[in-house]
């Protein structure tokens, strides 16, 4: 029977971390309500491509309008079976949201699957639920993981690795992407 889950976006959310996933769980008969603070059903968010080209960091490039679901501003924890927060820029902002700290703080009180990859952990840190934790995230995160409290797990070399830690299931990058859903499948079914 499918799990209703949430996704916490924002503009700039990493395209393949929001899109992926979205697409993977509904195939798997799961019910993904998309929500993004000051949006409401039928706005968008941006989204930008992050990808490792060669650099000494990732590049930028544009990617798709993502849709938005469902009302922020409605949204009760006690609808949802399992938490997912996508990487990218977004988490920068989303993380000085207070309703989405709150939100992060309730599923993990709870002990609610949460997947998160890339930046997403900046969201976990900041609402104090990474204490204690083991945390796989995008290199440039660990910082934050550390200084949330948890215990930064280093990825995989080909950043297709992922990390779980009791409801907690992380990656680095979206090219965990199997990894990072096949454990978070396992933890919702």
């Amino acid at each position: 029977m499918g799990k209703k889950i949430l996704m916490i976006v924002g503009d700039y959310v990493e395209d393949y971390e929001a899109m992926v996933p979205l697409q993977i769980l509904q195939t798997m008969g799961h019910a993904v309500d998309t929500v993004c603070p000051d949006k409401s059903p039928g706005d968008t968010v941006a989204t930008a491509i992050h990808d490792f080209d060669g650099d000494q960091t990732y590049s930028e490039k544009p990617g798709h309008r993502f849709a938005i679901t469902a009302d922020f501003s409605a949204v009760d924890v006690a609808d949802y079976d399992a938490l997912v927060v996508p990487g990218g820029r977004a988490p920068e902002y989303l993380r000085l949201n207070d309703r989405v700290l709150e939100i992060v703080k309730q599923f993990d009180v709870e002990k609610k699957p949460i997947a998160a990859i890339c930046h997403g952990p900046q969201i976990l840190a900041a609402a104090g639920v990474l204490v204690g934790k083991d945390c796989s995230c995008y290199p440039a995160v660990q910082f934050e993981v550390t200084a949330g409290g948890g215990k930064y797990v280093e990825p995989a070399a080909t950043m297709d690795s992922a990390h779980t830690h009791g409801h907690l299931v992380s990656a680095p990058a979206w090219p965990a992407h199997p990894a990072w859903m096949r454990a978070f499948l396992e933890l919702l079914n």
